[in-house]
């Protein structure tokens, strides 16, 4: 087995772009998603070792001197850092030149080749589902014979034929393991969830068909394929025990909620834990199946609203009414359930009238936080192609972040130019959180807890920041 360094490089300062980020940026706020899709990996891998060099503020020299203890090299990517990462991968081969150098993540999957020739310093990239293809580059297996690779073989390249998507998810060994092993959690935030947390999968897929979305585009796929309600049971019983100062757990899972019954199973056993924990949801869950999650320590709820124009809705196909999503939010208003919601700014069919409707939208529903984002049009989406057909994108280089790694406005319609989407953001938070009633909601949230009071303090100064500064980014 070779000795093998799985990395999430250093980038920007504070940028997001682990391997379980849903946008590689930086936040308003400090935040930092655990780099799950690396550690299943490392979980498989006897004798691994996962750095993950932007949450733990790891500098590239540090990086590069640890690379020089081992025989392979796993780095995550993404499309805003992959220049960047590529950058690390020759700083490391320069420090090392027997060391071999893979990447992983949806960049490379898409891009395979072009990734490739971008730098001599990536031997191989691994597309798709890569934990059991880095497991037998790990072993030693010959390049030629392992599914789902793509590598150099002296001047040409070779894509290897696909690997089949994993059926037994409980065949995939737990990554808390690996959390324990190489990670401090108290280095991960996320502005709605409590502090410290912990996130993690319990399945793979998402149905939906969402044109923008990436992961089930180019990583997951579009079914759903689950880990046993034993299995997801077990590890967080595990989990307690190793981490007795994690306050809630996330299910990253792109929609927990799809499988009604199998969450509900799962909730009661959580429920006999006694743990707090929270999930992605689409606005459609049923009143009794929320009843049942609440009752067994759900908390909140992510939820990507994404927009109020139900015209928009239909053209990403996101499979969600308006009504419903009214109906769905007072449900849980109801229930004492937490929403995070999620928008989107700049999707197709966006006009100023639309982004007015879904400002408005978002202050009647009034979520209890909310995040606001950039249509992002990723290689490997229906949105990209849509984009590259329809002459929307405002950059022709993959640009999807600024020389700061915050997000850029990317796209552009007839009528609806990238600097009033960009614009639109700020306006969209001033609106949401500036009004009487959510600063006596956020006031008396602080009130009744210290922590949590000196917690919002801080976030608010950041974010306060993020907005004077937009005015110098578009």
């Amino acid at each position: 087995m070779k000795k093998t360094l799985f990395l999430n490089p250093p980038s920007y300062e504070g940028f997001d772009g682990g391997a379980g980020s849903r946008y590689q940026a930086r936040r308003e706020v400090r935040s930092f998603w655990y780099p799950t899709w690396l550690a299943q990996p490392a979980a498989l891998v006897p004798g691994s070792r996962l750095v993950d060099a932007p949450a733990r503020g790891v500098s590239l020299e540090d990086v590069v001197s640890t690379a020089g203890e081992y025989e392979l090299a796993v780095l995550h990517t993404s499309t805003p850092s992959f220049p960047a990462d590529a950058r690390v991968a020759e700083a490391l081969k320069r420090r090392n030149p027997r060391l071999t150098i893979g990447f992983v993540g949806a960049h490379v999957a898409v891009s395979p080749e072009a990734s490739l020739k971008a730098s001599e310093a990536i031997d191989f990239v691994a597309r798709a589902e890569f934990d059991y293809t880095i497991l037998e580059v790990a072993q030693g297996r010959a390049l030629e014979t392992i599914d789902g690779l793509s590598f150099r073989a002296g001047d040409r390249i070779v894509h290897n034929r696909e690997r089949a998507s994993l059926e037994n998810m409980d065949a995939l060994p737990y990554v808390t393991d690996v959390y324990e092993r190489d990670l401090v959690i108290e280095d991960y935030f996320i502005g709605y969830l409590l502090h410290p947390y912990l996130s993690l999968y319990t399945g793979r897929g998402c149905r939906s068909r969402c044109t923008f979305c990436l992961w089930p585009q180019t990583i997951g796929g579009h079914r759903y394929r689950t880990r046993s309600p034993e299995n997801v049971i077990e590890e967080m019983r595990r989990a307690r025990d190793m981490f007795p100062q994690v306050k809630e757990y996330f299910f990253d899972d792109d929609t927990f909620t799809d499988d009604g019954p199998r969450a509900e199973v799962i909730a009661r056993g959580l429920g006999k834990l006694g743990l707090t924990w929270s999930c992605n949801a689409k606005a459609i869950v049923p009143y009794e199946t929320l009843k049942i999650l609440k009752a067994n320590g759900l908390r909140l709820l992510l939820v990507g609203y994404e927009t109020g124009s139900q015209k928009i809705l239909n053209n990403i196909r996101k499979g969600t009414r308006v009504d419903v999503a009214r109906r769905f939010t007072e449900d849980c208003r109801k229930l004492g359930i937490v929403i995070h919601g999620t928008f989107i700014l700049g999707l197709p069919g966006e006009t100023p009238d639309t982004i007015e409707n879904t400002i408005r939208f978002a202050n009647e529903i009034n979520p209890h936080t909310i995040q606001v984002s950039l249509a992002a049009p990723y290689p490997g989406t229906e949105l990209y192609g849509q984009a590259q057909a329809n002459g929307w994108l405002v950059h022709d280089d993959h640009q999807l972040v600024g020389s700061d790694g915050v997000q850029v406005s990317s796209l552009a319609y007839p009528g609806l130019s990238h600097r009033e989407i960009f614009e639109a953001v700020e306006r969209f938070y001033r609106r949401f959180y500036f009004r009487p009633k959510k600063i006596a909601e956020l006031t008396f949230e602080m009130a009744r807890s210290p922590a949590m009071m000196k917690r919002r303090l801080r976030e608010g100064a950041e974010f306060l920041r993020f907005l004077t500064a937009r005015e110098d980014r578009v």
